[in-house]
C-alpha cells in the first residue's frame, strides 16, 4: 500500500525545509535555487537514500515545471520595463546564442578534444540564462531598466531556440541529422521558433478577450484559468511540432499585461505555482545527480568550459549584438557577466541523457557542476559589478513593490506600495506625491499601525501605501509613484520616468 501519510510529511518538510533556504538565499545574495540543488543531493541515493534515476522522468517533470517558471515570468512580468530592451534581447537570444555556441563548439572540441556532436551539446546547454536565476538575484540590484528588462527579457527568450537546438543535436549525435546540413537546422530552429511565437501570440489575444468578457463564479478562478490558458498554449504549440515554450512565455506576457480582473490575485497565485515548480525542479535534479560520480577529470572539465564561457564567449555574443543597439559598454560589460545560470542547462542537460547519446552522462555531470560553481561566484559579485561600473548608485535597494487590487463597484483599484530602503519617496509629504487627478493616499501603515495621512505628514522607509486610483489612470498613477521612487520630488522636473 502507498503510504500517504508518509508522502505528506516528507513533502511538507522538504517543503519547510526549501522556504528557510529560500530566505537564507535571500540574504547572502545567492540564488535559493542553489540550494534546493544541495537540499535534493541530500535527499538522494547518496545522502537519505530516496533513490531517482530515471532520466525520462526526469525531463518530462522538468519541462513541465520550465512551462509553469516561464508563465510565472510572463504574467508578472510589466512590458514596460522590458520594452526598451525587446530588441537586444531578443538579439541575445538567438544570435548571441548561435555565437556562444559556435564559440564553445570550438574550444571544447579542439582543446578539451570532446567529441564534435557532444561538444556541441555542452555549448547548447550552458549558453542559456536562467530566467529564475536572474529574478531571484537582480531583483535586490538597482539598475538602469535597460539592463535588466535586457537580462529578463533575454532569461525569458533563450529556452526555446535552446531546447529545439539540443534536440536536434541529440538526434544527429545518434545518426540522424537535420536535413540540409547547418543550413537546415538553423531554418528548421528559425521556423518552429516562430510559429511557437505566433500561436503564442494569437492564443494570448483570445485569451485576453475570453477573460475580460465572461463572469466566472469565483474571483479564485480568474488566476487559475489565466494559468492554466498559458499551459494551454504550450501544448497547442508543441503538438503542432513548433516552440512551446516561445507560446507560453509570449501567450503569459500579454495576459499579464492586459486590464484583466484580479490581476493583484493572478500575480500572487503564479508566483507560488512558480516558487512550487522551482522547489521542486531543483530538488528532483539534486536527487537525480550521483556525487561519486563528480571526478576530476569531470570538475576541471567544468571549470575550462564554464572560464571560457563566462570570459570569452558570453563576452564575444553580447558584444556582437549589443553594438547594433548602440547598448553603452558599461551596459556591455555587465549584460556579460550578468548572465546568470540555473535550471535551464540542467533541465536542457536531460535530454541527451533520456536517449542515451554517448557520453551524456558525463555531459550532465559536466553542466551541474559548472551550474555550482559559477553561480556561486557570479551572483554574490552582481551589486559589486553594478557599483564599479557605475550603474547603481549608493545602496542597493529593492525595487518599489506595487500590488493592485481591483475595486469592482466603483472602477477604481487599490494599489499597495512598500517603500523599500533608499527609496527617494522617503521624506516626501503627502502633498508633494501630486498624484493624477482623483487619487488618493487613503491609508498609511508604519510598523504595523495603520493611520490617515494629512497633507504634510512625511513618507518613510519601511512604510505601506494604500493609493485609490480610478481604474482608466491606473498606469499612470503607478509610473507617477515609481518615478518619485526614483528621482524624489523633482523626478518630473529632471525627466525621469517610472518605466
Amino acid at each position: 500500500m502507498i503510504n500517504l501519510d508518509g508522502i505528506l510529511l516528507v513533502g511538507a518538510v522538504v517543503m519547510i525545509a526549501a522556504i528557510v533556504a529560500a530566505r537564507i538565499g535571500a540574504r547572502i545574495g545567492l540564488p535559493s535555487l542553489l540550494l534546493f540543488l544541495g537540499l535534493g543531493m541530500a535527499l538522494g541515493d547518496s545522502g537519505f537514500g530516496f533513490a531517482f534515476n530515471d532520466a525520462d522522468v526526469a525531463r518530462a517533470l522538468g519541462f513541465g515545471a520550465l512551462v509553469l517558471i516561464l508563465a510565472e515570468g510572463g504574467l508578472t512580468t510589466r512590458w514596460k520595463d522590458i520594452r526598451p530592451s525587446v530588441g537586444i534581447a531578443g538579439a541575445l537570444a538567438t544570435v548571441g546564442i548561435g555565437i556562444s555556441v559556435g564559440l564553445m563548439t570550438l574550444f571544447c572540441h579542439y582543446v578539451l578534444g570532446l567529441d564534435l556532436w557532444l561538444s556541441v551539446l555542452l555549448g547548447a546547454v550552458t549558453s542559456p540564462t536562467d530566467a529564475a536565476a536572474v529574478f531571484s538575484v537582480l531583483r535586490n540590484v538597482g539598475l538602469p531598466h535597460r539592463v535588466r528588462g535586457a537580462l529578463e527579457a533575454e532569461s525569458g527568450l533563450n529556452d526555446a531556440p535552446t531546447v529545439l537546438l539540443v534536440v536536434l543535436a541529440s538526434s544527429a549525435a545518434l545518426g540522424e541529422p537535420t536535413k540540409g546540413g547547418v543550413g537546415g537546422l538553423i531554418g528548421l530552429i528559425a521556423l518552429e521558433l516562430t510559429l511557437g511565437l505566433l500561436i503564442g501570440v494569437a492564443l494570448g489575444w483570445i485569451g485576453v478577450v475570453i477573460l475580460r468578457s465572461v463572469a466566472l463564479p469565483s474571483s479564485g478562478l480568474y488566476p487559475l484559468a489565466a494559468l492554466v490558458w498559458t499551459v494551454f498554449s504550450y501544448a497547442i504549440a508543441a503538438t503542432l511540432h513548433t516552440s512551446g515554450f516561445a507560446a507560453v512565455y509570449v501567450c503569459a506576457l500579454m495576459l499579464g499585461n492586459a486590464q484583466l480582473p484580479h490581476r493583484g490575485a493572478t500575480r500572487s497565485f503564479v508566483e507560488g505555482i512558480g516558487w512550487i515548480a522551482q522547489i521542486g525542479l531543483f530538488v528532483m535534479l539534486g536527487m537525480l545527480a550521483t556525487p561519486d560520480r563528480l571526478t576530476w577529470k569531470v570538475a576541471l572539465t567544468a571549470l575550462a568550459a564554464g572560464a571560457f564561457l563566462t570570459v570569452v564567449a558570453r563576452p564575444v555574443s553580447v558584444l556582437s549584438t549589443a553594438s547594433w543597439f548602440k547598448v553603452p559598454w558599461r551596459h556591455q560589460v555587465f549584460l556579460s557577466w550578468g548572465g546568470l545560470r540555473g535550471a535551464v542547462p540542467i533541465v536542457v542537460a536531460t535530454i541527451p541523457l533520456s536517449v542515451n547519446v554517448p557520453g551524456a552522462t558525463a555531459l550532465f555531470d559536466v553542466v551541474l557542476v559548472f551550474v555550482i560553481v559559477f553561480t556561486v561566484l557570479q551572483a554574490p559579485t552582481l551589486p559589486l559589478a553594478a557599483r564599479l561600473l557605475g550603474l547603481s548608485k549608493g545602496e542597493d535597494t529593492a525595487e518599489l513593490d506595487v500590488e493592485v487590487a481591483p475595486l469592482e463597484r466603483i472602477s477604481a483599484e487599490l494599489l499597495q506600495v512598500r517603500v523599500p530602503s533608499g527609496s527617494r519617496l522617503s521624506g516626501l509629504e503627502i502633498g508633494e506625491l501630486r498624484l493624477p487627478k482623483n487619487t488618493l493616499v487613503s491609508l498609511i501603515i508604519r510598523e504595523g499601525n495603520p493611520s490617515v495621512p494629512g497633507h504634510q505628514d512625511r513618507i518613510k522607509a519601511g512604510d505601506e501605501l494604500l493609493i485609490v486610483t480610478p481604474s482608466d489612470i491606473r498606469a499612470d498613477t503607478e509610473d507617477r509613484i515609481r518615478a518619485l521612487s526614483k528621482g524624489g520630488r523633482l523626478a518630473k522636473w529632471r525627466g525621469q520616468r517610472g518605466d
